[in-house]
């Protein structure tokens, strides 16, 4: 494992909570508390249960769909 730097002693606010399990982070794997949480956070990542919501544009030639009041013009 690299080495990691000391914590900066002129750090003035608190380390948030970690976003896994929420105990206090440890600033060698910050924001997490411990390897373990880094690891589930990761894996997290790996299986896409971080995810953008997009809303899917069905036309493939980029052009805006057509209402259908406006196909149907006689």
């Amino acid at each position: 494992m690299p080495d990691v730097p000391p914590a900066p002693e002129h750090s003035i606010a608190p380390a948030a909570p970690c976003p896994i399990c929420g105990k206090p982070a440890i600033y060698e794997f910050r924001p997490f508390c411990s390897k373990r949480c880094a690891d589930i956070d990761l894996h997290r990542w790996f299986a896409g249960v971080y995810a953008i919501p997009v809303k899917e544009d069905h036309d493939e030639d980029g052009e805006a769909p057509r209402e259908a009041d406006e196909s149907s013009e006689d």
